[in-house]
């Protein structure tokens, strides 16, 4: 059975220090979305990989565990989920509100012939690690780079077997930019309020 991560990670120096994830889009709090998302899609409620102080007041109902490794960014967070879930487990950072449960299903299923699992999108680094499927195999070379200090989201891919979601076959489960919007700052929240709008209204 896979299960589900909701990675509560960063500062948020763009938001000015808030949790993003309590955000509310549309009548829901991203953090509960993704929740519901993630346990219709895999058959159990996410754990969530948080290190806040005050994480348990803000009654999601998961279970929350911190990074074993704290300060070690995405990394950090793909290392708890893989080892604390444990995996295989698909990992969604909670500033993404509008990931489906289709689209985490077959994150969920590329499991069967990879390591680590990733959606291409349209982004800077061209796919998305966080959100994606990690399986067993990789929590050795993430805690080997981490060892290391190299921090990025991707720098184990060298040592598991990774397969890559190609971007015409995330386009049937929706628009990428939608799919991986993740908020950042009050101007990127606004932004996705407009866009479950016009799902909404759609």
């Amino acid at each position: 059975m896979t299960a589900g991560a909701i990675l509560a990670g960063g500062g948020a120096t763009r938001f000015g220090g808030a949790p993003k994830g309590l955000e509310r889009v549309g009548d829901e709090r991203i953090v509960d979305r993704l929740a519901r998302v993630l346990e219709e899609a895999l058959g159990a409620p996410p754990l969530l990989v948080a290190n806040a102080p005050d994480a348990a007041a803000w009654n999601t109902g998961l279970r929350i565990v911190a990074d074993p490794r704290p300060g070690a960014g995405a990394l950090g967070g793909i290392h708890a989920a893989v080892r604390e879930a444990p995996a295989p487990v698909v990992c969604v950072a909670w500033d993404m509100p509008f990931v489906t449960v289709p689209l985490v299903r077959a994150l969920a299923g590329g499991l069967a012939y990879a390591d680590a699992f990733l959606p291409e999108s349209e982004g800077r680094r061209g796919v998305e690690p966080l959100c994606a499927a990690y399986g067993p195999a990789c929590l050795a070379p993430i805690e080997a780079r981490l060892d290391a200090g190299d921090l990025r989201a991707i720098a184990f891919h060298d040592a598991v077997r990774v397969e890559v979601l190609p971007l015409a076959a995330v386009r049937g489960f929706g628009d990428p930019h939608r799919l991986f919007f993740n908020v950042n700052t009050a101007a990127e929240l606004r932004e996705a309020e407009e866009l479950w709008r016009r799902a909404s209204s759609a």
